[in-house]
């Protein structure tokens, strides 16, 4: 069981309804700071280009969340001058370079991220009941209301907690072994390489160049100081968006779904980041038989890619059974 900081088990009981109530009011409104610090990681990744147009729909069908905040979120980066916004046409990337999202003022204060991922070890290692309140949330891990509210705003975007109706969080089951991870890179295996070969794939040469950028960042210096989850997003981005060359919404459904539930694992995985050069440069690889139109060559590249990712976890097995 987690503990506060002054080596006390928690007692997760029933907390404050009233609380819970004052708080709900305002998860819609925070929701829209963690979602730009999103949008514009992925813009500085590389992976929108000036003038891309980004359409609100979009956005929170792959983020999983609803169009309210996602509309917040633009308009927040838009009055940081990151996006522009054109009536009745929506919003478009404005710099291709834009600043940090600490120079921006839309990233968490630390205590947000460590009680972040001090609730995603504990989540994982079983140490949290199914369902919990916030009262208790907040005095196991010594955090102010605006602090959990922020916490627990980015856990449910990110698809692994949701609040229960009327009362308290209820915590999804995840991935907690290195066996259940392995069992995904093999049903991914199985998927992936298949949706390059789905009649009529195509990959537009924006979305090409926008996965190298990325890649390209990382091999440059960024495997070292990103940060776990934003290793993870970028991983994410590019299977995710060469699947979705193919134009079949169901294989890109599936690979999303996997992704959400192996994130915390996923999380562990990076404490060993030799790995990831090569991984890059096999990501870069398969790029250069999507542009080239040799979708065999792609799909055998990525059979091979994901076969040696599957290797690499009997490496790490034992960071991911700490």
């Amino acid at each position: 069981m987690p503990r506060d900081h002054a080596g006390h088990r928690p007692n997760f009981g029933r907390g404050n309804a009233a609380e819970v109530q004052v708080m709900a009011g305002s998860g819609r409104r925070e929701l829209a700071t963690p979602l730009a610090a999103r949008i514009l990681g992925e813009i500085r990744d590389g992976a929108m280009g000036v003038g891309t147009h980004l359409r609100s729909q979009d956005i929170a069908t792959r983020l999983g969340v609803s169009r309210f905040p996602v509309g917040q979120a633009l308009q927040l980066l838009a009055d940081k001058g990151v996006l522009r916004h054109e009536r009745n046409r929506g919003y478009f990337v404005e710099q291709a370079s834009p600043p940090s999202s600490e120079t921006l003022g839309l990233s968490e204060p630390d205590g947000v991220t460590q009680a972040y991922f001090r609730i995603a070890d504990d989540h994982l290692r079983g140490s949290l009941p199914e369902q919990v309140s916030e009262a208790d949330l907040r005095q196991s891990y010594d955090l102010t209301r605006a602090e959990l509210n922020a916490v627990l705003t980015r856990i449910s975007q990110e698809g692994w907690a949701e609040r229960r109706a009327g009362y308290g969080w209820t915590f999804a089951p995840v991935l907690n072994t290195p066996e259940s991870l392995e069992q995904t890179y093999r049903l991914r295996l199985a998927l992936e390489p298949a949706a390059l070969l789905e009649p009529g794939y195509h990959l537009a040469p924006e979305s090409i160049a926008a996965c190298r950028a990325a890649e390209e960042r990382l091999l440059a210096g960024a495997i070292e100081t990103d940060t776990a989850d934003a290793l993870h997003e970028r991983g994410v981005r590019f299977h995710e968006t060469i699947v979705a060359g193919s134009g079949n919404p169901f294989f890109l459904d599936t690979i999303r779904r996997i992704n959400r539930v192996r994130r915390l694992l996923s999380y562990r995985s990076m404490l060993d980041r030799k790995r990831y050069r090569q991984q890059c440069e096999e990501h870069l690889a398969i790029l250069d038989s999507l542009a080239h139109g040799k979708q065999s060559e792609a799909a055998e590249r990525l059979r091979l890619h994901l076969s040696h990712t599957i290797d690499n976890l009997t490496v790490i097995r034992p960071l991911l059974r700490r």
